[in-house]
């Protein structure tokens, strides 16, 4: 039930619009590959991720409200590359900045209830503002997560109408009450955030840019949408200006990272770049 505790935390989605009305509906991504380490003039190791982190917090802090670290590119080095991460996630918040971790995690059970602790528990050195989530295996075996989310004012992002061609065929697939499984999810989650077992705004959902408009009225969502697929995905910003028309202000934040980050390494000329596009997506998105 939603006691004393859930009502006094700021749900994630209230966190998102007030930095969203501040800094522009931008989400910068931090992508460390193997490439960008590179043409960054950085090692692919331990040492050229931190260097690599270091300048997007000093590019992106009070110039964007959220970045996106994709926690792959921190995974492929180990326990060197997640103690990086861990360090990413505090230098950012002590930059001002929101953490959404691009983990796409989900399991049932107390594997769930684990990744809950790993990515939103107090306590935890790898927790972020918000974590990404696979949903199918039932929205509901997420509770773990979203509870958890509620709870500690943090977010539960699910991927639900994903920027890649792969994933179409599964998300438009009808299911026996004759919509399809994208619907089902997006209408399951403003359930969630009408509930009154967590704050509104808990659960939010990854909708691509590169999409046609959804069927499902967006503005009911009541959570944050992540657009990914602004720039090399192919998205402009007339794209998200017609998809996400009516959503409530603040809640849409727009994705980019490689053609954001080309702009690297130099923190000034990344910042420049952001800057313009944070501007740029607030007077489409309003």
């Amino acid at each position: 039930m939603k006691g004393d505790h859930v009502e006094e935390v700021q749900s994630f989605g209230e966190r998102v619009a007030l930095a969203v009305d501040r800094l522009g509906p931008l989400c910068a991504g931090i992508d460390p590959s193997a490439g960008l380490l590179a043409a960054w003039g950085l090692t692919d190791d331990a040492s050229g991720l931190r260097s690599f982190c270091r300048i997007c917090v000093e590019a992106f802090g009070g110039v964007v409200p959220v970045i996106k670290p994709q926690v792959a590119f921190f995974e492929r080095h180990g326990s060197a590359g997640l103690a990086e991460l861990e360090r990413l996630l505090v230098e950012a918040r002590g930059a001002g900045l929101l953490v959404l971790a691009d983990a796409k995690r989900g399991d049932i059970d107390s594997t769930a209830a684990a990744y809950a602790d790993a990515w939103l528990g107090q306590g935890s050195s790898l927790a972020a503002d918000a974590v990404t989530v696979h949903p199918y295996l039932g929205l509901a075996a997420l509770a773990p997560l979203i509870a958890l989310a509620g709870r500690n004012g943090r977010g539960v992002i699910v991927v639900t109408r994903s920027s890649n061609p792969e994933g179409r065929a599964l998300q438009e697939a009808v299911t026996r009450s004759g919509v399809s499984v994208e619907e089902v999810l997006l209408a399951e989650i403003a359930a969630w955030n009408r509930s009154a077992e967590i704050p509104s705004g808990t659960v939010g959902a990854v909708i691509g840019a590169t999409l046609p408009r959804s069927e499902f009225p967006l503005s009911q969502l009541g959570g944050v949408i992540l657009a990914p697929g602004l720039g090399a995905q192919g998205a402009t910003m007339h794209d998200v200006a017609e998809r996400f028309a009516g959503c409530a202000p603040g809640s849409v934040i727009a994705s980019t990272s490689r053609s954001l980050l080309a702009a690297g390494p130099n923190p000034a000329d990344l910042a420049l770049a952001a800057a313009a596009l944070a501007k740029e997506l607030a007077a489409v998105l309003g």
